[in-house]
């Protein structure tokens, strides 16, 4: 299953979201204002609720990207609304209602040996999807129903690179970010457990930690068959010397599944953890 087919699995009773559009300024093509498909869940009640921004994964697949109808599983938006937080899931630009140009294709490319034969920009695909998120945010940040001085963000995948690059940007009023399983420039079919320039990633991760200031949580299952086990506690390490409040949880890996699936398949592995996260936060 494709990182973004993941963010589609429900295993658990599912909620109903509300569907709404919000503005990316110069998303689309030829610089172009874009709508951006976004969907909201919601506690009972007025609020206003603290926030989960979630931002899903990314397919090699453009008709995989292109059919994407869930961000979010809605057993995991059940998870947050059930301890009265609000959800906010957006689909970025490429990606299902959503459409546009694939402006999060990192440039990651391999040879007939599953060998990387590309130098990916990792810098721009974390640009790209900045732009994104911050317009979510602050479209959140101007709702009644939500506490603007307590947005979490979350994120799989090429999403969980993209939670650590925002979070980078200090945008105010969010207080701490999840990072499932985030990195990009990996193809577990032509390179499983080896992505492209696993190196310029943890260059990238280390020049995040310098501006981070807000605690995370890092998760990766040791059999990921897009990073592979080592490289995301290069990333990890590299992130944290730079002074950044993270801790990260790794598991050696999920039974029976590809490790990058943790947040999908491997519940049992993340819950406690992340409750705890959450308490400490006042989540």
């Amino acid at each position: 299953m494709t990182a973004a087919a993941q963010t589609q699995t429900q295993p658990s009773a599912s909620i109903p979201g509300q569907r709404i559009t919000i503005p990316v300024p110069g998303g689309g093509v030829f610089g172009a204002d874009i709508s951006m498909a976004t969907v909201v869940f919601l506690p009972p009640g007025a609020g206003p609720f603290p926030v989960v921004l979630f931002s899903h994964g990314r397919s090699g697949d453009s008709k995989v990207r292109a059919d994407m109808r869930n961000p979010i599983p809605t057993w995991h938006a059940r998870y947050w609304v059930d301890r009265g937080v609000a959800v906010v899931a957006p689909m970025r630009v490429g990606y299902g209602e959503t459409g546009g140009p694939d402006r999060e294709n990192s440039g990651a490319r391999y040879d007939l040996l599953g060998n990387c034969n590309s130098r990916p920009n990792f810098k721009g695909l974390a640009e790209q999807t900045d732009r994104a998120l911050l317009s979510a945010l602050d479209w959140v940040r101007r709702q009644s129903w939500a506490d603007s001085d307590h947005i979490l963000l979350e994120g799989v995948s090429v999403g969980g690179f993209a939670t650590v690059a925002m979070a980078s940007t200090r945008p105010a009023g969010v207080i701490g970010y999840i990072n499932f399983s985030g990195g990009a420039g990996g193809s577990p079919e032509r390179s499983p457990g080896r992505s492209c320039d696993p190196d310029q990633m943890r260059d990238v991760m280390a020049e995040f930690g310098k501006t981070v200031n807000v605690p995370g949580l890092w998760l990766y299952a040791g059999n990921d068959l897009y990073w592979g086990g080592e490289a995301p506690q290069n990333w990890y390490r590299a992130f944290a010397a730079g002074g950044s409040k993270a801790q990260m949880l790794a598991v050696p890996e999920l039974p029976g599944q590809d490790g990058h699936m943790l947040l999908a398949r491997g519940r049992r592995l993340w819950q406690r953890d992340l409750d705890r996260f959450a308490q400490s936060l006042g989540f």
